[in-house]
C-alpha cells in the first residue's frame, strides 16, 4: 500500500515538472519566433497596394525559337515583354542618412525616382520611392539597396506583358483602319447631321487612339525600366537580447502561468470533490446505482 501510494506520487510529481518545462520551452522558444515576427510586423503594411494610376514600367529581352516551316539553321527572334518589380521594406535608425544614401545609389545607377511619399512625424517617419531602374543594372542596384538600413522584408515578382502588349497593338491597328474609313467616309458628300455624327464618331476614335499611344508608349524601348518599391521607416536600432535575459523572462512567465494552471486544476479538483460529496450526503449516487442494478 505505501509503495503503491509513493508510485503515484512519483508519477503525479513527474507530471508536474513535465508541465514547468514544457511551459518554459514554449515560452523560451517563443521569445525568438514571437519577437521576430512583431519586429516584421512593425514596418506596416504594403503601402503600394493603395496607390492607382501610378506609372507602369516594362522591358523586353530577345527570345530566340526555331521555326518547324524553315530550315533548322534559320533562328528568329522576338521581343518577351514584361514587368519586374522588387518590393523592399527596411528599417532605420539613421533616417536621414540612410534617406540621402538611397538617393545617392538611385543617381549611381541612373535610376529614376517616379513617385515619392514622406509619412510621420520625427522619430517615426516612412519614405516610400517607386525607382524605375534600368533593366540591366535592376539586379545590382536591388542588392545595393538592401543593405541600407536593416531589411525586414523583400520580393521581386516577374509578370510576363507579351500577350498584354499585342493585344493594345492590334487593337490600335484596328482603330486607325476605322478612323481611316470613316475619313474617306467624311471625304464624300452627305447631309449636315451626318458629318455631325460623323465628325462626333472620329474624334471618339481619335481619343481612344491617344490614350493607346500613352499605353504602348510604356512598353516603348527608350521607356523601358525595372520598378523597386522600396519602403524605409524610422526607428531604434534593435538591441540584442542576452540568453540569460531569455531565460530569466522565460523563467518569470513560467512561473506565472505554471501557478495559474495548478490553482486551476486544483480547483477544478476541489470543486469536483464537494459536487461528489454533496451527492453522496443527498443520496443521488445510491438512487442511481440502485437504479442501474434494477
Amino acid at each position: 500500500m505505501t509503495t503503491s501510494f509513493k508510485a503515484r506520487m512519483q508519477s503525479i510529481i513527474k507530471w508536474f515538472i513535465g508541465l514547468f518545462v514544457l511551459l518554459f520551452v514554449f515560452r523560451f522558444i517563443y521569445g525568438y519566433v514571437g519577437i521576430h515576427t512583431n519586429q516584421n510586423n512593425n514596418v506596416g503594411s504594403n503601402f503600394f497596394s493603395s496607390l492607382e494610376n501610378v506609372r507602369k514600367n516594362y522591358a523586353s529581352e530577345k527570345l530566340a525559337f526555331k521555326s518547324d516551316n524553315v530550315p533548322q539553321q534559320a533562328n528568329f527572334a522576338s521581343n518577351q515583354k514584361f514587368e519586374k518589380t522588387a518590393s523592399i521594406k527596411s528599417k532605420s535608425s539613421e533616417f536621414d542618412k540612410d534617406d540621402n544614401l538611397i538617393k545617392t545609389k538611385a543617381k549611381a545607377f541612373n535610376a529614376v525616382i517616379q513617385y515619392e511619399q514622406n509619412l510621420g512625424q520625427k522619430g517615426n517617419r516612412q519614405i516610400h520611392l517607386l525607382i524605375g531602374v534600368n533593366p540591366n543594372l535592376f539586379d545590382s542596384f536591388y542588392t545595393e539597396v538592401q543593405k541600407i538600413g536593416v531589411l525586414k522584408t523583400t520580393e521581386i515578382t516577374k509578370v510576363d506583358k507579351t500577350n498584354e502588349y499585342k493585344e493594345l497593338n492590334a487593337k490600335k491597328s484596328s482603330l486607325e483602319n476605322t478612323l481611316k474609313s470613316l475619313l474617306e467616309l467624311k471625304a464624300k458628300s452627305g447631309e449636315i447631321s451626318d458629318y455631325v455624327t460623323l465628325h462626333d464618331k472620329i474624334l471618339e476614335i481619335e481619343t481612344k487612339l491617344q490614350e493607346l499611344g500613352v499605353e504602348l508608349g510604356n512598353f516603348d524601348v527608350e521607356n523601358e525600366y525595372c520598378t523597386v518599391k522600396l519602403s524605409l521607416y524610422e526607428g531604434a536600432a534593435e538591441k540584442n537580447i542576452s540568453i540569460i535575459q531569455r531565460i530569466k523572462i522565460s523563467l518569470e512567465w513560467t512561473i506565472k502561468y505554471y501557478a495559474v494552471t495548478v490553482l486551476t486544476v486544483l480547483m477544478v479538483l476541489l470543486a469536483s470533490l464537494v459536487l461528489l460529496v454533496i451527492l453522496d450526503k443527498l443520496k443521488v449516487i445510491k438512487a442511481i446505482n440502485n437504479k442501474m442494478n434494477e
